[in-house]
């Protein structure tokens, strides 16, 4: 219960591999069955049901710093309603999230910052996946990635050709925005980043065997 009053959009099973790593000898459905009679199972949130697509399995790299997707979220300060922007940026082979830049504008020039700022850390991939955006689409990242890497935006209205930013992205709503509010900038700053340090260190990721990245 403890558990799950922390990772209150955490599952059953992820709330179990949880468990084990603290020892739990206990098998899943156990598990299961306390946590139904607990009645901590996870309300649904209602989605907008959107237009069915093809769905073509993008190709995974076979290690990191191969392929970085990239993308922009939306939220708001609630005390104030003003909106901030989420840079997201994610290693496609690790799933790690490499960068969560949150800001009220985050130009071309900004997402070159970042990318810089990764470059002196960890070094830049091959290929970079965005949309269409003008941030991705201008001069400014442009020329930055001019004998870099490889830029390649998604065609227009193809979200799931970027699958993995998408898939982050819903994590990143469901379990960071949707669950704070946030009272001033600083405050979205600071829990975006921790939140992006717990997704990379402690969460389980089923994609990759209920490890972390």
């Amino acid at each position: 219960k403890e558990l799950a009053q922390v990772r209150r959009r955490f599952g059953y099973r992820r709330l179990y591999t949880l468990l084990k790593r603290e020892g739990c000898r206990s098998n899943k459905k156990l598990i299961y069955r306390l946590y139904r009679e607990e009645k901590l199972s996870l309300k649904i949130r209602k989605r907008k049901k959107l237009v069915a697509q093809v769905r073509v399995p993008m190709p995974l790299p076979t290690k990191e710093n191969i392929r970085w997707s990239m993308d922009f979220v939306s939220d708001q300060i609630g005390t104030t309603g003003r909106r901030i922007r989420c840079l997201n940026i994610v290693d496609d082979f690790t799933r790690e999230c490499l960068a969560i830049e949150v800001d009220t504008s985050l130009p071309g020039n900004r997402v070159v910052a970042v990318l810089e700022r990764l470059r002196q850390s960890r070094g830049l991939p091959l290929v970079m996946v965005t949309d269409n955006g003008p941030e991705f689409t201008g001069e400014a990242l442009d020329q930055f990635a001019h004998d870099k890497f490889k830029l390649d935006p998604i065609d227009p209205g193809k979200p799931q050709q970027n699958a993995y930013i998408e898939s982050f992205n819903g994590k990143f709503r469901d379990e960071c925005l949707n669950e704070n509010w946030f009272v001033s900038l600083k405050h979205a700053q600071d829990i975006c980043e921790a939140w992006r340090e717990d997704y990379n260190r402690c969460r389980p990721h089923s994609s990759l065997g209920n490890l972390t990245p």
